[in-house]
Parts: C-alpha cells; sequence; structure tokens
C-alpha cells in the first residue's frame, strides 16, 4: 500500500491511496485481504487528519465517465476544515438509516446480500440503475474505527462484479457517508447525468431497483 499526495488536489490537503502494486484497474479485481490494507490506509489517514481538526472524506472514482484520471485502482482522501453538506444532512434526531433498514430487510426485494453484519441494497428510488447502498445492520457511527469497513469494501468490489456479470464493467462513483450510521454509497455510470439531475435534483432512472436487485441476486 502507498499513501501519496495529490499531484493535483482540488482541496488544500488531498491524497492518493494506491490500493495495489499490482496493475489492477478496479477494485472488484482486488481480494479481501488486500482491501483490508485500503480500509486500514483510510483509518491511519483519518486518524492523522483527525489530530490535525480536519475531516477526511474517503471516495473512489472508476473510469473517465467517473472522474478517474488515473487506469491503476486508487481512491481520494480529502481533508476538508468540517463535515461536507451531503453527509451531515442525513443526521436526524433519530437514525433514519436504522429505520430504513429495517423496512428493507423485512420487504426483502431491494437486498442483494447479507452477511457477516452488512447488508448490499438496491435502495428505494435509487438515483441510477444499480445504485447499491452497503451498510452495517447494527447501528455504527464511526465508519474509520470500524472492524467491518474492510468488508464493507469486500462487498462494494463484490456488487461491482456482480454488475459485470450483468451489463459488463462500468465507470463507477463510490463514497463513504460517516454521518449518523455510516455506509458506503455506490453510483454506477449506466447513463448521463444532466441537467434535470443536476439543476432540479430529479434523477432519472430507467431500471427499477427491485429489478436491479433481482439481477444482482442472480
Amino acid at each position: 500500500m502507498r499513501v501519496v499526495p495529490n499531484k493535483y488536489p482540488a482541496f488544500q490537503r488531498q491524497e492518493v491511496v494506491v490500493h495495489s502494486p499490482q496493475h489492477t484497474r478496479s477494485i472488484s479485481e482486488l481480494g479481501a485481504e488486500q482491501l483490508e490494507l485500503v480500509a486500514e490506509a483510510w483509518r491511519l489517514r483519518a486518524a492523522a487528519a483527525d489530530e490535525q481538526g480536519k475531516v477526511v472524506f474517503a471516495c473512489v472514482n472508476e473510469g473517465r465517465p467517473a472522474g478517474a484520471s488515473l487506469l491503476h485502482s486508487h481512491s481520494q482522501l480529502v481533508w476538508l476544515d468540517a463535515e461536507p453538506p451531503v453527509p451531515r444532512a442525513e443526521r436526524g434526531e433519530t437514525c433514519r438509516l436504522c429505520d430504513y433498514l429495517e423496512l428493507e430487510r423485512a420487504e426483502g426485494t431491494r437486498v442483494v446480500a447479507e452477511r457477516d453484519g452488512l447488508v448490499l441494497i438496491c435502495p428505494y428510488a435509487s438515483r441510477s440503475a444499480y445504485e447499491c447502498l452497503i451498510v452495517p445492520v447494527e447501528h455504527e457511527e464511526r465508519a474509520f474505527a470500524s472492524p467491518l469497513l474492510g468488508a464493507a469494501l469486500g462487498f462494494a468490489a463484490e456488487a461491482l462484479r456482480r454488475l459485470a456479470a450483468a451489463e459488463g464493467p462500468r465507470p463507477v462513483n463510490l463514497w463513504l457517508h460517516e454521518a449518523g450510521h455510516w455506509h458506503l454509497e455506490l453510483l454506477p455510470r449506466l447513463s448521463v447525468i444532466a441537467s434535470l439531475e443536476l439543476g432540479a435534483g430529479h434523477y432519472i432512472n430507467t431500471l427499477a431497483p427491485e429489478e436491479a436487485a433481482e439481477r444482482l441476486r442472480g
């Protein structure tokens, strides 16, 4: 594993986590042990940021349509002065994600898989085809301290392998939200995000999440 400064940072401090010394293009090519090392790198750098009063936003871009400029599998760690507005907006007086998980697990139609204390879901009202949510079943607030983080990255890698089997390899964005109940969000790029999505916040999804989950289960 290597963590290096981003040569062209968008923020004052931004780091690149090189996922493997082998030339892999996707986290879907990484095994469980290597993904545990990625989680450990995130954990160590988040701790270093915390010592300086910073917050780390961790994300993965794969494929040029998803914003990647490098082919080699890597993630970005962006050091911020405060929690970003999108995850901050997910906080509430009670955990909405716990309530949501209870409903999804009871219904089951959008659940792709569940194991090792984690659940993989194609969420209700997905923004794009095959959008996935990877969440600890039990309420956990600190992702970087969680022993499940590596396994969650492994679940994301599995979701990409399932997607490749269903649709072929696709560009994808992945990010970690640590607000309230931590989770990974995985957004494949099967279509172009255009003005309606960017300007109005209305996302056009041509594949129902129930059908997407069924295809990924298959």
